[in-house]
């Protein structure tokens, strides 16, 4: 006799202490799956995170995410990540700054630590898949083999920090939110309506090892001070700074060089370079790319096996925009149909064919339309 009753998992619940992973491990286990919740300690000393964190890691969140696996009626630990956390995204975050790249943490917590490390361990226990409350969708075909698509809302879209996920990692993730076309503030009634007072809590924002968001100061008190120039196009010196890690390409606001463009037009970052400690500044059309070359790229299943025709998306919240791309040589090539601004060594690119997540990258260098002189 056969059933089509679905499978009854082992799950283990990562739970931030947010009201998304709530939901999510509460979705597992009303599905039927036996679910135990986790919450990982990343910080090293979370205790020195005031109360309002902007972040996920203070000693709040994890009380938080106490108390909705109780609600919820699930066992909950809490696993100290915090060494890994430090080497694998904290180490990693200072060491792209300072090479003048600009890094997602994000994207590497997602790779590094919870579908590496927190995902390996939850195998070697005996546990079937890990569950998150990331908006994205796992999508299984008859022959096994699984593939990574946008969320159902796209408002809410999350899959370009999983695009680093591999297709073994997809075979053991749960992501319970993806395929629910609701509004944040549904899922915020959802969890009302469950018992779960984080309901109301705040979103976390920004880089959850950055408590008060000042991305600048908190590099600078590990990498100090460096007053370098600030030079335009031609080389000409129009200002200084206290250390080209404070700059991201594309950016216009701060950058202190008082006089005004011959032309009276904006300046923006064109450059970082840490090698002479010098920030380059230009006009917005010398920021226009047409292609790039990233590195170490993971694939979402097969890897690509010639040019294709794809959309990228080139940041967290940003739009798609048409490209191919190719793999070559253990690199990946993406030519852009139309330039696009604002683009950083040390980003990823997420490739989509269509809501299919086909894999990620790490920007190494660009080509600009109009190159810096």
């Amino acid at each position: 006799m056969t059933t089509d009753a679905p499978r009854r998992l082992r799950v283990l619940a990562a739970m931030s202490g947010g009201v998304d992973s709530a939901v999510a491990a509460a979705r597992a286990a009303e599905a039927g799956h036996d679910v135990t919740g986790v919450h990982l300690a990343l910080s090293e000393n979370p205790k020195s995170f005031r109360t309002g964190a902007r972040g996920c890691c203070t000693i709040e969140d994890s009380h938080d995410a106490r108390r909705a696996a109780d609600v919820i009626g699930i066992p909950f630990y809490v696993w100290d990540l915090a060494e890994r956390f430090r080497e694998d995204v904290v180490e990693d975050f200072f060491a792209e700054y300072e090479a003048g790249r600009t890094p997602n943490p994000c994207l590497r917590c997602n790779e590094k630590i919870k579908f590496a490390a927190l995902l390996d361990k939850a195998l070697a226990l005996g546990f079937d898949a890990v569950c998150t409350g990331h908006y994205a969708t796992v999508v299984e075909h008859p022959d096994g083999s699984r593939e990574l698509h946008r969320a159902s809302d796209m408002a809410k879209d999350q899959s370009y920090v999983l695009g680093v996920l591999d297709e073994k990692q997809l075979a053991h993730a749960m992501f319970p939110l993806g395929d629910t076309l609701t509004t944040k503030a549904e899922i915020r009634e959802e969890a009302a309506r469950r018992g779960l007072f984080v309901a109301k809590k705040p979103d976390s924002h920004d880089i959850c090892f950055i408590a008060d968001g000042d991305t600048q100061a908190f590099l600078a008190k590990r990498l100090g001070t460096a007053e370098g120039d600030i030079v335009d196009e031609s080389g000409t010196k129009l200002g200084t700074h206290e250390g080209a890690y404070g700059y991201t390409i594309g950016q216009r606001k701060g950058l202190r060089i008082g006089t005004p463009a011959p032309d009276g037009k904006p300046r923006y970052v064109l450059d970082i370079s840490p090698v002479d400690n010098t920030v380059t500044v230009g006009p917005a059309e010398s920021l226009d790319v047409t292609a790039l070359t990233a590195v170490r790229p993971r694939w979402c299943g097969a890897a690509p096996s010639g040019p294709g025709t794809y959309t990228a998306q080139l940041r967290a919240h940003g739009g798609e925009t048409e490209v191919t791309a190719e793999p070559v040589g253990g690199e990946l090539r993406v030519t852009f149909t139309e330039p696009v601004r604002g683009v950083a060594p040390g980003q990823a690119v997420v490739l989509y064919d269509g809501t299919r997540v086909v894999g990620s990258a790490t920007i190494a260098t660009t080509d600009r339309a109009r190159a810096a002189v």
